[in-house]
């Protein structure tokens, strides 16, 4: 069964088939950064009329460039949530309506479900159970994951997820959108000249707080010259406290569960000094650890083809109404 999935949560247009036996067929991603850039962060209005213009199209583009038809396709898997209300009808009422015109059942896909399952599309995916450390723009959570919908939540952010920590700071440091990857490459020609503190990690529990770091990060960045080596300085500071807290974090849930096994997804995923931090302290801890490819780290369909996939063999599937949630806690899904 080929299954179409479709992620239009924020501010990309991501569109993928998966098969379960073949495995990725393709998928093709437009992002709006461009777009978006103008303003300082994403504008939903304008998000939502980008996804209309731009996700039929990939749909053909997707169906083409892998040689199949719209007949061949068995299941349609669509992010419902969380995102943006706007964005999300897109993805969902497109995906209803052509499954309604296909004869094909349909399926809603937590965006974070999908984000913690994307390490899957490895060639040396992880094995249930293990620890997930799901890390974006909205999110930071660790979760013990048991299966697919088998799901306990273990810690998350007080305040500010880690994605939205390191946006907020580039933006105090003048460095525009999208700011995460614009920090993480100042930070690259810092010099370790400050030690930032890590929040929340000199007490007991699993949660996270990025709030006040921020604040620390602004306070010592106005104390400074401001020169441009400075500002460098500052981001290297920040992104280490960061990367130390997920860490030191990481290590606690593994030694509380007694798992050994750690997946780390969402977009901040990606940044090669957390990656590099968390790897060398699974090694230590005799731990294997899992990432998926950068470029499904950030918001893309393959994502939601998979995992949409693995719910609709297992015969789950949505009505014909039109289901859209911009807040939906991933303890409410149901074991798969």
């Amino acid at each position: 069964m080929y299954v179409l999935g479709i992620e239009t949560s924020c501010d990309e247009t991501g569109v993928a088939i998966y098969h379960p036996q073949k495995g990725l067929i393709h998928h093709v991603l437009y992002s709006q950064i461009d777009m978006h850039s103008d303003y300082g962060g994403v504008v939903p209005e304008l998000a939502s009329r980008d996804h209309i213009r731009k996700l039929i199209p990939l749909i053909k583009q997707c169906l083409r460039e892998s040689g199949l038809n719209s007949t061949d396709i068995g299941g349609i898997a669509y992010t419902a949530g969380p995102g943006l209300m706007g964005a999300l009808l897109v993805g969902a009422a497109t995906a209803r309506s052509l499954a309604w015109a296909w004869q094909i059942p349909a399926l809603a896909v937590h965006h974070m479900e999908g984000h913690l399952l994307a390490p899957m599309l490895e060639t040396n995916p992880p094995t249930f159970p293990f620890v997930a450390l799901l890390i974006s723009g909205g999110h930071t959570l660790l979760v013990r994951v048991d299966g697919i919908g088998q799901y306990q939540l273990l810690g998350e952010s007080l305040d500010d997820a880690a994605g939205e920590a390191f946006d907020k700071t580039a933006k105090m440091l003048g460095l525009g959108y999208p700011g995460g990857p614009k920090l993480s490459a100042l930070a690259d020609q810092g010099e370790a000249v400050y030690q930032f503190p890590r929040p929340m990690t000199d007490r007991p529990g699993l949660d996270f707080s990025f709030s006040g770091l921020k604040t620390f990060t602004l306070n010592t960045f106005n104390a400074s010259e401001k020169t441009d080596q400075d500002k460098a300085n500052v981001a290297r500071a920040f992104q280490e406290a960061v990367a130390d807290t997920l860490s030191i974090k990481c290590k606690r849930a593994l030694k509380q569960t007694g798992l050994t096994s750690l997946v780390v997804a969402g977009g901040v995923s990606a940044n090669r000094q957390i990656r590099a931090l968390l790897t060398t302290m699974t090694e230590k801890e005799n731990a294997s650890i899992h990432f998926p490819k950068p470029e499904f780290c950030t918001d893309n369909g393959a994502m939601i083809a998979y995992a949409g996939c693995q719910r609709l063999l297992a015969g789950q599937h949505q009505d014909l109404e039109i289901f859209a949630k911009p807040r939906w806690p991933m303890t409410e899904l149901s074991a798969c």
